[in-house]
């Protein structure tokens, strides 16, 4: 479904990826770990076509991507660490992206209400989104994100400073999605979310991608010297 070649990104004299390669499979929950600071939220950005400045190839689905980002951006979704919430209700917030689909009426109601429930906030529908806790606003980022019939859903950090009752109903959320056969894309520092959600994992460092392997082999039996003194706790995350 996703295949970079190659690809490198910078910002100014920052190298925030160097020479990625990459091949994401469809309907596998695929985990980018490392760092803070190694590249994980710029390959998602890129992957996303947020950023379309960059060196390398990039095909999705058969297409060039850098020729085609409006048709990527259509077919994936991004929930941000950091989310901002429009000056609007929580409801208003999670149907903006069906909207400009062109989704409306029964249909629209139904899948907001629906993925409220899945993700516990159908009560908070009608608060206004941007006096909500942290933990409530990281739902309604992730609910907004996948609410969208999406090809791939990339989440970054959608768990970050998270309380564990917020963890659980999330994680338990992106596990659904991944039984439909979602393509999930999730960067995170947590390996035991890592652990619990994805087929694969790939360790970057650096911006460079150093191994990418099964969920198990990556954690259990490393191959790169780098990746183990990661999984291991020896660096600082």
């Amino acid at each position: 479904m996703i295949s970079l070649s190659g690809v490198s990104k910078r910002y100014g004299d920052v190298i925030a990826l160097r020479n990625v390669n990459l091949e994401i499979k469809p309907g596998e929950a695929f985990a980018v770990i490392g760092n803070s600071g190694a590249g994980k939220t710029t390959l998602l950005r890129v992957v996303s076509m947020l950023e379309t400045k960059f060196s390398g190839k990039y095909v999705f689905k058969g297409i060039d991507a850098k020729k085609n980002p409006e048709e990527v951006r259509k077919r994936i979704t991004m929930a941000f660490q950091n989310p901002v919430m429009f000056r609007a209700s929580v409801f208003d917030n999670i149907a903006y992206g069906l909207r400009i689909r062109g989704v409306n009426g029964k249909e629209l109601r139904e899948k907001v209400e629906s993925v409220l429930e899945s993700l516990g906030i159908l009560d908070l529908a009608d608060k206004n989104a941007r006096k909500l806790s942290g933990g409530q606003k990281q739902r309604v980022a992730v609910a907004r994100t996948l609410v969208i019939d999406a090809d791939v859903y990339a989440l970054d950090e959608p768990t970050a400073n998270l309380d564990a009752e917020n963890v659980r109903i999330i994680e338990h959320t992106i596990a659904k999605m991944r039984k439909k056969g979602k393509t999930i894309l999730l960067a995170t520092h947590n390996l035991y979310q890592a652990k619990r959600l994805a087929d694969r994992v790939a360790y970057i460092e650096n911006g460079e991608v150093v191994e990418v392997n099964e969920t198990d082999k990556i954690f259990e039996s490393p191959k790169d010297e780098r990746t183990r003194r990661f999984v291991q706790g020896d660096h600082y995350f």
